[in-house]
């Protein structure tokens, strides 16, 4: 009989999952540990189970977890490589294949390709992630009236339903109108054992989505109840009230329930401390530590892990403009020629990125210096600070951020006008107060208020693995021309429903799941072919 696949990452996240919990797992004698008895030991002891949650939060960043199944690669450090492959994937997101970017895979498509590292990494890492979720909720009772035990309950609940959320827009088309499409396998606490001898099938969109409902709304319940008696997050890696409608929020615009969206956004925003970055905030390089006061939920990176320690192997390298790393040589991530120009001088963002002639008005004298020694293109990209706002650091220790307040606005007013609401004024209240006093809102359809969002969603979210998500949810070409990529051969213009938009599950669980075979995976797609680019000059 074959073993699945991902029976080694289940056993890969229970040890790891076990080595935190000490002698959880196993009495003196030998015998296992029902769930019930765990959940005593936690209840006597909320330091196991604090223990065990952070093995989900450490998933999200790791050196080289994949090493096993894809030997050294640099671009191989937890969630942040999935953020660096669909952003790399889409048209705003310009940079030059040359040998330094490690994202030269997912410039081009080959990530596509069922023996690509990259794709064994993004299912190496969600479902990674998935079974450690697994194995916090098949350990507490799901009626606990333990306040702590509520807590971490909600958390293993909240991550598995994010990633279910995150795979589900990578390996199909939106949820309307694929409801019956085949998705992903749904392993949970409750099949995880039989999966991992036996297989599991690709489950449905819709059956996927139900699923990741189902968590989030009692990640909400438990969350609730849980603030209401007094238990507080110890810092922004964990999943609180406002985040879990925020994700919430994220999965009803996904899937167009548009109502329930806009509603979800309004309570992530009441429920939270956070509040939007001021014009001031934003008007020089920023975005580098979950104690920023607009940040949700973010992934927390301490001077001693082992990805920074690295020096290259970690998001800021790949992406950092200001700091020291792999950025340095490969010449930096620039925003799209054609985007940037459509940014009014009014619009605080707009200093984001160099201009034509090399230079923005939010960096200091030395940062600018720094830009020009290392010699980097017009719209190269100055939005995220280097760590400790060091310039030219090598100690890549920034945290990545996961949610921002200022998303849920944007949610708020796309869903507010797609459900017959006055979506225009949410949306020019918040650009007006936070990024351009100047601006207005001269858009009055829902549709156009949609696309008006978008917009301001690919500048707002630039960098931080969402834009993605919109062009496949919005339907949009991906359309490169005028972007000004420097390679030609990297100049798309992919239709929207292409095959080859969507990722494949990897061919080792393809030879070692039974219940999915070849025909079952998404279909095979060449890469894309290059087409003439506009003269955007």
């Amino acid at each position: 009989m074959k073993k699945l696949y991902i029976y080694g990452l289940l056993v890969s996240a229970l040890f790891a999952f076990s080595a935190c919990e000490g002698t959880l797992d196993t009495e003196p004698e030998g015998d296992t540990i029902t769930s019930e008895q765990k959940e005593e030991v936690y209840e006597n002891d909320p330091e196991k189970t604090e223990a065990a949650v952070n093995t989900i939060f450490a998933e999200f960043s790791q050196y080289m977890p994949n090493y096993d199944d894809v030997g050294s690669n640099h671009d191989d450090f937890g969630y942040p490589s999935i953020m660096m492959y669909m952003d790399a994937n889409g048209y705003d997101f310009v940079s030059a294949d040359v040998g330094y970017n490690w994202a030269g895979n997912s410039l081009d498509y080959t990530d596509r390709i069922y023996t690509s590292d990259q794709c064994q990494i993004v299912w190496n890492d969600l479902y990674s992630m998935i079974y450690n979720c697994n194995s916090i909720i098949g350990s507490i009772s799901s009626d606990t009236e333990d306040v702590d035990s509520q807590f971490y309950l909600a958390q293993g609940l909240a991550v598995r339903g994010f990633c279910y959320w995150v795979l589900a827009q990578l390996y199909q088309f939106n949820y309307v109108g694929h409801e019956s499409s085949a998705c992903v396998p749904l392993i949970t606490n409750e099949n995880s054992e039989d999966a991992a001898v036996n297989g599991a099938a690709r489950n449905t969109v819709e059956e996927v989505y139900d699923q990741i409902l189902e968590d989030l709304n009692s990640s909400v319940t438990l969350l609730t109840a849980a603030e209401n008696a007094g238990v507080v997050r110890d810092d922004k890696r964990y999943v609180n009230l406002a985040v879990a409608y925020g994700l919430r929020a994220r999965v009803n615009l996904t899937m167009e329930n548009w109502s329930d969206a806009a509603s979800d956004a309004s309570s992530a925003i009441s429920n939270s401390s956070a509040s939007p970055a001021t014009m001031d905030d934003v008007s020089s390089p920023y975005f580098v530590s979950v104690d920023e006061g607009n940040w949700m939920w973010g992934i927390i990176i301490s001077e001693t892990d082992e990805i920074v320690s690295s020096t290259i192997v970690n998001r800021a390298s790949h992406l950092g403009s200001l700091n020291y790393g792999y950025a340095n040589y490969n010449n930096g991530r620039q925003l799209g020629y054609t985007l940037y120009h459509s940014i009014p001088e009014t619009d605080v963002r707009k200093g984001w990125w160099l201009d034509e002639n090399g230079e923005s008005t939010n960096l200091s004298t030395e940062q600018q210096a720094y830009m020009e020694e290392i010699g980097y293109d017009a719209y190269t990209q100055v939005k995220f600070a280097p760590y400790n706002y060091v310039v030219g650091t090598s100690t890549n220790a920034n945290d990545v951020p996961l949610m921002r307040i200022e998303e849920m606005y944007l949610i708020k007013a796309e869903a507010l006008a797609m459900a017959g609401g006055d979506g225009a004024s949410t949306l020019e209240s918040f650009i007006q107060t936070y990024r351009d006093a100047d601006y207005t809102c001269d858009v009055t359809s829902a549709d156009d208020v949609q696309e008006e969002v978008y917009y301001h969603r690919r500048i707002e979210l630039w960098g931080e693995g969402m834009n993605w998500f919109d062009i496949m949810r919005l339907g949009k070409d991906m359309d490169r021309r005028g972007a000004g990529f420097p390679n030609a051969t990297m100049v798309f213009n992919i239709a929207a429903g292409s095959d080859i938009l969507l990722w494949r599950i990897p061919s080792a669980e393809i030879e070692a799941n039974a219940l999915i075979s070849e025909t079952d995976n998404n279909p095979s797609a060449s890469t894309p072919t290059a087409v003439e680019d506009y003269d955007y000059e």
